[in-house]
């Protein structure tokens, strides 16, 4: 029965050992494991014998001093003011920010190529360092700390949403209590004081995440293949073939999505809005949008995690909301329109956050009990750790065992030696706790007395009691999807605080440096977990992560407040609607603030109590998965991979269930070719799409146009739109 915290599934594998049995194996072949039978997307599942790691074996690793260069940092500040520029103008815009983590990686490699190619002058010798997949690793980690300053950091959401721009639009008197307009100076030292203590939040569980419970991170996966792929030395055929695979669906993904965005010149324009299910599917959010992000992330995710998402999909957007729908003017006023949180909207948000946040406290539970006892009892741990959730691995014990379990499989060559770098450059728990611990304390005293006046001290102590459980669950759902929520449990924060300061006491205002507070938590700790997995599977030191995410921490402190200004100060008519950069997301983070003043009250008829059923619900199902026989369990949902669609929609679960089946399929017909070359396909497919947006946010910057709209109508809306321009000519 494979443990949380159980040494002998991390620190204490034998390495040698694994080499000199992979090396007596056969060629190409790959252990029949219990990981091979559920479909190999999760962990470590897709092994072949000339792994990667043996192709890398005769390179030394670097020290993490020496993964974290002055140069790697240079180039981490070019880009990430670059990066930030890009994320800034879709905040701004369109609220819809895309995951970059794989351009951060790409134009990482081909900045430091170019740099170390570059002549070297003088005694200096630091171009003349070689380039290393590490670096690499440190430069893509330092980009995505410091543009996720530019999401998080709320300037198209919460914290613009404070100004008096804003306020003037919402459904309010300008009450000044609750007006804060932007300045350079106290944005930057707010999120100084608030975006490190995510840091420190989830540092003593990146074993239990990465290495246990082996959760997938697809966009860190990714792009640690992507990593791996350009700095593969020569030598291995199959390694070769791998790489060319990656960038041959690199490329085809990325010319898809430049095709794709010839048709999209409108709102509801182009492929990704194609109603392959029917309109009526297409209303409830049930189409495929040809999107090979996704795909490939299904044929990354564990095949229960995909069927889990589209099984969460149809319960919510095929059977629930369609039923919560008739009862418009009975639960929930008619006149509402489908974004009111009184309404429909309040049903997606609420239940999807009941559904998380009962999956992730048992989990963050179980994760307590085990540790307790381990620390108490040195003997036969097996009697008290369960089965992990995602590690297929795994064997559970069958009634009437007594506990006993078979001998789990041998770890591969490569994830043995992963394991074993992985825990090497140990971070020490007591730092952990004790930065978490300093950091919040100067955020406390700080934050009410230096910025938001409104906001109390023991406000800003609960929001850092609660934070390291809904970090764990951001990060646990985010491995499991790649989905981030960071900004569902900012909500949470504004109902939650603004209710309890209530409208006397500027509760819109506490609700917003709340939710702001919250969000650069969570958002924070899931970015370093994502690039703990990208670490992982590069050899990057977790010290070399660590410093590297605190330093484009630094810098996203800094270089977003200074982009927003630029913005702010040299466009006209920031945040008002039908200028360039009308903010849509603040004005409704500041209405949710307005409502969250007036507690759950306000929310439609009978969400409260549903929440405690899907709450319960989800439980129950953890409770099932841990009890029952393997066989069985393997085939129960994961709530927290069902929750997701609930608030975001079924497209993307369509999608991701399309990559389990090619996965499915292609292991049905060459099993071992699939193996070998599964990843590499996946990767592919979100390398390339993740690559295009950056050109597509460059033409985006520029104001250029798709030339063409394509869009799906029904017969009847068809004719009509044929009537009325009949009616023009």
């Amino acid at each position: 029965m494979a443990s949380a915290y159980e040494p002998a599934q991390g620190g204490d594998v034998d390495l040698s050992e694994v080499r000199q049995r992979s090396i007596n194996s056969k060629p190409h072949t790959k252990p029949d494991t219990e990981a091979a039978d559920d479909g190999g997307g999760g962990g470590g599942g897709c092994e072949v014998t000339d792994s990667i790691e043996r192709v890398f074996e005769s390179e030394p690793v670097p020290s993490w001093r020496e993964q974290v260069t002055p140069r790697a940092l240079a180039v981490s500040l070019l880009l990430s003011v670059v990066f930030s520029l890009i994320v800034m103008k879709l905040s701004l815009t369109t609220g819809i920010i895309p995951s970059l983590n794989v351009s951060a990686g790409l134009l990482g490699f081909f900045s430091l190529r170019a740099w170390t190619a570059a002549p070297a002058k003088g005694p200096s010798t630091s171009r003349r360092r070689p380039f290393t997949r590490q670096e690499n690793t440190v430069v893509q980690t330092c980009v995505v700390a410091a543009y996720g300053i530019a999401f998080s950091g709320g300037f198209g959401s919460y914290l613009f949403g404070m100004s008096e721009t804003i306020a003037g639009q919402a459904a309010e008197e300008n009450n000044a209590g609750n007006v804060k307009e932007p300045s350079l100076g106290w944005m930057i030292g707010f999120l100084f004081l608030v975006s490190f203590v995510g840091l420190f939040a989830l540092v003593p569980l990146r074993k239990v995440m990465i290495v246990d419970y082996k959760l997938t991170y697809p966009s860190g996966t990714a792009t640690a293949h992507l990593i791996n792929g350009f700095h593969t030395p020569d030598g291995s055929e199959r390694a070769r073939s791998q790489v060319q695979t990656l960038i041959k669906c690199s490329v085809a993904s990325f010319l898809w999505g430049f095709f794709q965005w010839f048709y999209t010149a409108g709102e509801g324009c182009g492929f990704g809005q194609f109603p392959a299910l029917g309109l009526k599917a297409y209303q409830n959010r049930f189409y495929f949008d040809f999107s090979t992000t996704y795909i490939g992330a299904g044929m990354i995710c564990p095949h229960i995690v995909n069927i889990s998402v589209l099984l969460g999909g149809i319960l919510s957007w095929g059977v629930m909301w369609p039923l919560i729908a008739e009862e418009r003017g009975s639960w929930f006023g008619a006149e509402l329109p489908d974004g009111s949180l009184k309404g429909m909207q309040g049903y997606r948000v609420f239940i999807a956050i009941a559904i998380i946040l009962g999956d992730g406290l048992y989990k963050f539970v179980m994760v307590l009990t085990r540790t307790v006892a381990a620390l108490a009892s040195s003997t036969d741990k097996k009697k008290f750790f369960g089965a992990l959730p995602v590690n297929t691995a795994d064997d559970r014990a069958t009634p009437g065992s007594g506990g006993a379990t078979p001998a789990t499989p041998a770890p591969s060559f490569d994830d043995a030696r992963r394991t074993e770098f992985f825990l090497k450059d140990q971070i020490p728990t007591s730092v952990a706790i004790g930065g978490y611990v300093a950091v919040a304390a100067v955020s406390i005293a700080a934050v009410p007395r230096l910025i938001f006046p409104q906001l109390r001290w023991y406000h800003v102590l609960t929001v850092y009691l609660m934070a390291p459980v809904l970090a764990f669950c951001n990060a646990y759902g985010m491995g499991l999807t790649d989905w981030s929520l960071a900004s569902t449990y900012g909500k949470l924060a504004i109902f939650v605080f603004g209710a309890w300061a209530g409208e006397a006491h500027s509760g819109v205002l506490v609700g917003l440096a709340a939710c702001g507070i919250m969000m650069s938590i969570v958002s924070t700790a899931a970015d370093l977990m994502q690039d703990f997995k990208t670490g992982y599977m590069t050899l990057a030191s977790p010290r070399s992560m660590f410093v590297s995410q605190v330093a484009g921490t630094a810098m996203g402190c800094v270089v977003g407040p200074a982009v927003f200004w630029l913005f702010y100060r040299a466009f006209d008519g920031v945040g008002t609607p039908g200028t360039a950069y009308p903010a849509p997301y603040a004005l409704i983070y500041r209405n949710m603030a307005i409502l969250g003043v007036d507690g759950f009250a306000k929310l439609p008829g009978h969400c409260l109590q549903m929440c405690y059923a899907f709450f319960a619900g989800a439980v129950a199902l953890n409770v099932a998965r841990d009890a029952a026989p393997r066989k069985v369990a393997r085939l129960l949902p994961l709530p927290m991979a069902m929750a997701i669609p609930f608030y975001v929609g079924s497209y993307f679960a369509i999608d991701m269930f399309l990559g389990s089946v090619v996965l499915f399929a292609w292991e049905w017909v060459d099993k071992a070719q699939a193996d070998a070359f599964g990843y590499a396909v996946a990767s592919g497919l979100i390398c390339g799409d993740g690559v295009w947006t950056l050109p597509q946010a460059v033409l985006s910057l520029f104001n250029v146009k798709p030339p063409i709209c394509m869009k799906f109508l029904s017969r009847g809306v068809n004719y009509r739109v044929d009537g009325f321009i009949e009616t023009l000519s």
